[in-house]
């Protein structure tokens, strides 16, 4: 009987003992806890950590009177952000239209990714000629950040009259010796086509007049050519002019808008091409918008011509073959078409 109440009263001073030492952890832990806090203002918490505490506070009432990390309130949104979300997969959607088939999912991601400066409406165009019909929605659904197309201006007048206006311009392009180049746009409006281009380091009137001359061979002339107020096109220019019974549509001062299919143009031509290459000298500029008109004239889509290019391009039917794609200015821009295996 004595040995038995020894044990008993061993047994109790061990207890006690084991929870003085819980009690004095504790208050360690927690005073490590009330340190960081005071460091840390705002700790990270993992998804795992929320799920542990949203699970405490489900199990133990007792929970919010250890939580110094965060406050309770916080658990309690984190909770009920949980309720949603289990809510929102529970009430999904099922069915819907059936998806694209995989090669023409990985031929989406594959435009955009190869060719950063087009839009949704050029893929559905370049993917029409493809014999692929793919709604713009769709086709959004792959593009990595939206793009919005610039309004166009004065559409009736030059709607009625495309055929017989033409417009001109000019835009800088620096070398690799920083030097400037100027190249000069001739453009006809009825079928976007850029009827001539050149380039110089020393523009004058006379060979701005000369360039016009070359643009329009043999009684080729349109009846309106739009132009700016450049002091460029002086009187030997305007006299070249007169002698080719063309009219100038001259814009008001400051006003490209008023002139927007060139200013369209040389856009493109600087965001597809100019922007992405350092030119050496004015052939080597040459060169290259000689590749990109090529490009320009017989590939590329446009939105003002129903997603057509100036030179007709026909549809190729699916069974013509797979799809290829062509590597343009080096693999800035690809052509895509079929072809039999």
């Amino acid at each position: 009987m004595k040995n038995l109440l020894i044990v008993l009263f061993r047994t109790f001073l061990s207890g006690f003992r084991n929870r003085q030492s819980q009690v004095l952890e504790n208050a360690a832990l927690r005073q490590q806890l009330d340190v960081l806090h005071r460091q840390i203002k705002r700790p990270r918490l993992t998804g795992l950590d929320r799920l542990f505490w949203v699970a405490l506070h489900q199990v133990w009432p007792r929970w919010d009177e250890v939580l110094t990390i965060v406050k309770p309130a916080t658990v309690i949104a984190w909770h009920r952000e949980g309720f949603r979300l289990f809510w929102r997969w529970k009430s999904r959607p099922k069915g819907g239209r059936p998806r694209l088939d995989a090669d023409v999912r990985t031929l989406i991601k594959a435009m955009w990714r190869d060719n950063p400066t087009w839009g949704s409406p050029r893929i559905r165009d370049e993917l029409a000629k493809l014999d692929i019909h793919v709604s713009d929605s769709t086709i959004r659904l792959y593009r990595p950040h939206p793009t919005q197309p610039s309004s166009q201006t004065w559409k009736t007048f030059l709607s009625n009259h495309a055929g017989e206006i033409a417009a001109i311009d000019f835009f800088v392009v620096p070398t690799l010796t920083f030097r400037l180049l100027y190249v000069f746009v001739v453009m006809r409006h009825e079928r976007r086509e850029i009827a001539h281009v050149n380039v110089t380091r020393f523009p004058s009137a006379a060979w701005t007049a000369q360039q016009v001359v070359e643009a329009f061979p043999f009684d080729t002339s349109p009846r309106y050519v739009i132009r700016d107020r450049d002091g460029i096109y002086g009187s030997e220019f305007r006299k070249r002019f007169q002698s080719m019974g063309i009219e100038q549509v001259i814009t008001a001062y400051r006003s490209p808008w008023q002139n927007p299919y060139v200013e369209r143009v040389i856009g493109s031509i600087r965001r597809d091409c100019v922007d992405h290459m350092i030119v050496v000298n004015e052939d080597h500029l040459r060169k290259i918008l000689r590749s990109y008109l090529a490009y320009y004239h017989d590939s590329r889509t446009h939105l003002g011509l129903a997603g057509d290019c100036p030179k007709p391009r026909e549809v190729e039917p699916v069974k013509r073959g797979s799809v290829v794609a062509l590597p343009v200015l080096g693999g800035l821009h690809h052509r895509y078409t079929r072809r039999a295996a």
